[in-house]
């Protein structure tokens, strides 16, 4: 009997000893992922929550420069200067006419919202020199005659002098020539249009309105049709009212380039930072809530992980961040191009208080001698070197689609979109003016403003407004890389 309680025993303890075997070998082959997540909790979170940045960083394409001495170069240097010169009142009020109709398709109609609208500036409020005119694109003389000057000139005459001086007629007859020649890339708002009024930035900051649907889809959708060096197949059919993955986003149906050339792929990346910028502001300065009687904006975690994580644009995310970089650099190339062009004495940043002016221009000349030092610059060298005839057919092809997007802008139906818009096609239009002027910037002559290379005060405002833009955008994916960090 002993014996046989024995081997009952036995039998007992193997069948528990197999048991336990077989329930650890199932749980340990079926749930891996459980115990994974328990042994590396925070790997698993931290991958998630960056994976919007996991693969941003190293070299850029199409050029030797890395995203970590753009990141180091921008946000301690760049961004806190270009802050506070967009601050200046040479730079914050920009005269544009927001009322030109769409030239494409009928109109849809205006954003309703009140966050689209957009203030005007009285004239009251706009300093005296810059609406005097824009004087300074041709002398420091012009820059000091006032208002009130001509007043009292005309009443000491008693009637108008209608002659001209032989050199005056010269001089005209240069501008003129010099304006006609100009290889312009956007298309430029008349600033004496009855339409054109004066916008103070700083009271219209550029944020996410809450402005959406089939309207942005088509203008985005349209901006990307003109980027028509792609066959046509792999177009999206301009359809207003098909859905999308985003509100306003269109890019993500371009996702090849392999097979461009240099300048075709140059093309579609800035079209793509650009789109990538925008987004970034909208989702830095997001509408909120509404509380109170009054609207509160802030960083959107969700829609900047819409917008450009992996999962969720299907691997375009960082494709997306990285075209921002390359805008990046191809307007820093320009502001290092056109640095001597401000360095010279006659190039004067007028609004009418000298203080202010000399301040102004004194931090506009620290930022250039930092773009200076900066070692990595974009060579656009290697643009249109082909034979000469395709390179010049090339680039007036590029100058031209180009120009036909900023003439888009105008059929973006809120008004505040569609001013930062402007601007910032048109900050990217006069960088790429500068980048095939270059000739033209070296042959300046020393005393003789009236000749040669000229920028208008709304493309000075445009440029560095836009390139200001563009070190925001890289300065905010700093903090919502923090952001993301502390969710986890």
């Amino acid at each position: 009997m002993w014996k046989v309680t024995l081997k009952a025993f036995g039998v007992l303890l193997l069948a528990w000893l197999l048991g336990n075997f077989v329930l650890g070998w199932f749980q340990q082959n079926t749930k891996p992922q459980t115990q994974h997540s328990e042994q590396h909790p925070s790997r698993t979170s931290e991958s998630q929550d960056q994976s919007c940045f996991c693969h941003l960083t190293g070299v850029l394409d199409d050029c030797f420069c890395d995203v970590e001495s753009i990141d180091i170069f921008n946000n301690f240097k760049i961004y806190p200067r270009i802050r506070k010169l967009t601050e200046r009142d040479y730079f914050r009020y920009y005269r544009v006419n927001l009322k030109r109709p769409c030239p494409f398709w009928p109109d849809d109609g205006h954003c309703s919202i009140k966050d689209c609208h957009v203030e005007p500036c009285p004239e009251s409020k706009v300093p005296v020199g810059i609406k005097s005119g824009n004087y300074n694109k041709y002398s420091q003389a012009a820059n000091t005659m006032s208002d009130v000057v001509e007043c009292e000139q005309a009443k000491e005459l008693g009637a108008i002098n209608s002659t001209l001086s032989n050199q005056s007629k010269e001089a005209f007859a240069d501008w003129a020539r010099h304006d006609d020649a100009q290889d312009h890339f956007c298309e430029l708002d008349d600033e004496t249009s009855p339409d054109a009024e004066y916008v103070d930035l700083l009271l219209n900051p550029e944020r996410y309105t809450g402005y959406k649907g089939p309207s942005a889809w088509r203008v985005w959708n349209s901006i990307y049709e003109e980027n028509c060096f792609k066959p046509r197949s792999v177009y999206r059919p301009l359809n207003p009212l098909a859905p999308s993955r985003g509100d306003d986003d269109g890019e993500g149906f371009y996702t090849w380039l392999e097979g461009l050339c240099l300048e075709k792929r140059v093309f579609y990346r800035l079209i793509s930072g650009l789109h990538s910028s925008i987004n970034i502001h909208l989702c830095a300065e997001y509408l909120l809530d509404e509380g109170w009687g009054r609207s509160v904006w802030g960083p959107n975690i969700q829609e900047f992980r819409q917008r450009f994580d992996m999962a969720e644009t299907k691997g375009e995310g960082t494709r997306r961040l990285k075209n921002l970089y390359f805008l990046y650099l191809i307007e820093l190339r320009a502001l290092y191009k056109v640095a001597p062009y401000f360095e010279r004495a006659i190039v004067n940043l007028y609004t009418g208080n000298a203080q202010e002016d000399g301040e102004t221009k004194d931090l506009l000349l620290q930022i250039f001698n930092e773009i200076k030092a900066f070692p990595m610059h974009f060579d656009e060298k290697s643009m249109f070197a082909g034979h000469k005839l395709e390179a010049k057919t090339l680039k007036e092809e590029f100058r031209l689609h180009f120009k036909n997007i900023s003439r888009i802008m105008d059929c973006v139906g809120c008004s505040k979109c569609r001013l930062w818009g402007k601007l910032q096609t048109q900050g990217l239009g006069t960088a790429l003016k500068i980048l095939f002027s270059e000739k033209e910037i070296k042959n300046l002559p020393e005393h003789s403003p009236s000749k040669g290379f000229q920028l208008t005060r709304q493309e000075i405002v445009a440029l560095m407004n836009g390139f200001g833009r563009l070190s925001t955008s890289i300065y905010q994916l700093h903090h919502f890389r923090q952001l993301l960090k502390e969710k986890r």
